[in-house]
């Protein structure tokens, strides 16, 4: 129950940053910081101690299903006697203030306090225990809340770098539109399937979206839309070599998890990706959901190749283009 009361709260979280997009406050500066990270204004004593094993545990824990470990979010801290104004321009910041002389206790989202884009979580509480308490209850709500800041900010650098001429094969293949920044190019276009890819020496970055009949009433289960997805794949994503193609690398199960956004329910479903007849792997994730008419199910997936770097930040990158699909009678 406790479990299933903080993924509502998360999806609330979600749906309130979709819906308002943060406090904007136009003569702001721009936030500070690399991608990825997370400030935490804490006191030493607390930082060595059991609160900050919590927030590493939280928010440096490895990222699933990547084939090097990295963690979710690079962290770093600072007294909060050494919280300069430098230090406020910081994308993502977790402020601990505990004092029990605090008017009230609890866990607060902030965005663009000090600077633009900017995600501010503040915990409040009377004493070390009480904060820790607040924290881990909160904890998965802290990380979707800098996850989707993350994301926010990949897709208003994609809306204002556009390449507007993707927006048509996406469109007919599902219904809707995608925001794809400067550089992605279709790779390939039919009635039911869409690739489109940002392809650099060492890094590609590829989205697909495709569309299959909804049919049966289970098609959410892992073994459908895994089903599907190498079928897809194996039609449509060759490999280098002959009778090469993309299917769903069974080395590590693919998980499954529903969530809301934008008011559209769909499935997300990570897994690692494998060409049957190669070498060549990564990581993918995708969302999936009714059409419009409910007579199909859309599929939206991103996926990296990348074997000579980290991947976390590459993917992060891809994926926050999923979640700037619109219906097109949304996008208007």
């Amino acid at each position: 129950m406790k479990f299933c009361r903080l993924m509502a709260l998360a999806a609330c979280l979600m749906a309130l940053l979709a819906c308002n997009g943060g406090n904007k406050k136009t003569l702001l500066p721009n936030v500070s910081g690399k991608a990825g990270e997370v400030l935490v204004a804490i006191e030493r004593e607390q930082w060595e101690g059991n609160l900050g094993v919590a927030i590493r545990e939280a928010l440096a824990s490895d990222t699933p299903y990547l084939a090097q470990r990295e963690p979710l979010f690079a962290l770093s801290n600072v007294p909060p006697g050494s919280f300069s104004n430098m230090f406020k321009m910081h994308r993502n910041l977790l402020l601990v203030n505990i004092n029990p002389q605090n008017a009230s206790n609890g866990v607060s989202y902030k965005n663009n306090v000090w600077a633009q884009p900017q995600a501010v979580v503040q915990v409040n509480a009377a004493d070390q225990e009480q904060a820790l308490e607040l924290f881990q209850e909160a904890a998965p709500v802290i990380a979707e809340f800098f996850e989707q800041s993350e994301r926010d900010r990949n897709i208003a650098n994609a809306k204002l770098y556009e390449e507007r001429a993707l927006r048509d094969p996406v469109l007919k293949v599902t219904g809707g539109i995608m925001h794809f920044p400067s550089g992605y190019r279709c790779r390939k276009f039919t009635d039911d399937f869409v690739w489109i890819a940002d392809e650099k020496q060492y890094v590609q970055q590829y989205v697909m979206a495709y569309r299959y009949p909804a049919g049966r009433q289970d098609v959410f289960t892992q073994e459908n839309i895994i089903g599907q997805r190498n079928r897809v794949m194996q039609a449509n994503v060759p490999g280098m070599f002959e009778g090469s193609y993309m299917t769903t690398s069974t080395a590590q199960e693919p998980t499954l998890r529903s969530l809301r956004y934008h008011g559209r329910d769909f499935m997300e479903t990570r897994g690692f990706w494998e060409v049957h007849g190669d070498f060549m792997g990564g990581p993918f994730v995708s969302h999936s959901f009714y059409s419009k008419d409910g007579k199909d199910i859309i599929v939206l997936e991103a996926f990296v190749f990348a074997p000579r770097y980290d991947k976390r930040q590459y993917l992060r990158q891809v994926e926050s283009l999923l979640y700037s699909f619109e219906w097109e009678d949304e996008s208007k």
